[in-house]
């Protein structure tokens, strides 16, 4: 007997074989008969919900993106944390610490899938602005913060970090040279919100040594 399903819980289905296949033989070795193996589907009802292996991961990176999205809302709706705190661990939620992480950030790092890049850092900048927003008009409402522009200030800070903070990039810098860009970063960060200078220092660092 044929067993149809809901067409949401398909697609969820395939991304999780995709998921396994992606961390644990790579994007390049996985071809999609493999993923029609994992999910036991017809090559026709896999092209009915993903016109290929690349759209596929499109799938992949905006479900991981949204799970990071909602960890991140998690740490900065914890009043139990302090200012400083919720704001570099909402930062560090975004980051990719598992095998299919790198994966996909390994891909998506390629000349040929700048468009899927772009996209994945408009859908994470998209969810992260308002929440940093958020924080950060509640820094300003405690006086720890002090800006007119918390909006426009998180979209910088983010735009930045985004291209400042390229893994690549920042692979091929010395120590010294990270630890400098680092420094600056801080400082200019503390400039644009508004804070004392050093407040940040201690609980910014935690994402550069996380990052490493």
């Amino acid at each position: 007997m044929r067993i149809v399903k809901d067409a949401e819980e398909r697609r969820e289905e395939i991304l999780d074989v995709a998921e396994r296949l992606f961390s644990t033989k790579g994007f390049d070795h996985t071809s999609t008969n493999d993923i029609l193996e994992g999910v036991g589907i017809a090559r026709g009802t896999l092209y009915y919900h993903y016109k290929s292996k690349e759209d596929i991961l499109d799938g992949v990176i905006e479900r991981m993106t949204n799970r990071m999205m909602v960890d991140a809302k998690k740490i900065v709706q914890n009043k139990t944390m302090s200012f400083q705190e919720r704001l570099t661990e909402s930062v560090l939620a975004l980051n990719v610490d598992s095998k299919l992480g790198e994966e996909v950030m390994a891909q998506v790092h390629r000349p040929q899938n700048a468009l899927m890049h772009q996209k994945m850092q408009k859908h994470l900048l998209a969810g992260i602005n308002p929440l940093l927003t958020e924080l950060l008009e509640e820094g300003i409402a405690s006086g720890i913060c002090h800006t007119a522009y918390p909006k426009e200030v998180v979209e910088m800070i983010m735009l930045y970090a985004n291209t400042a903070f390229d893994d690549l990039d920042m692979a091929e810098m010395s120590q010294e040279e990270r630890e400098q860009k680092m420094a600056g970063f801080i400082y200019n960060v503390e400039r644009l919100m508004g804070m004392e200078e050093q407040s940040l220092q201690e609980t910014i660092m935690k994402i550069f040594h996380k990052s490493k």
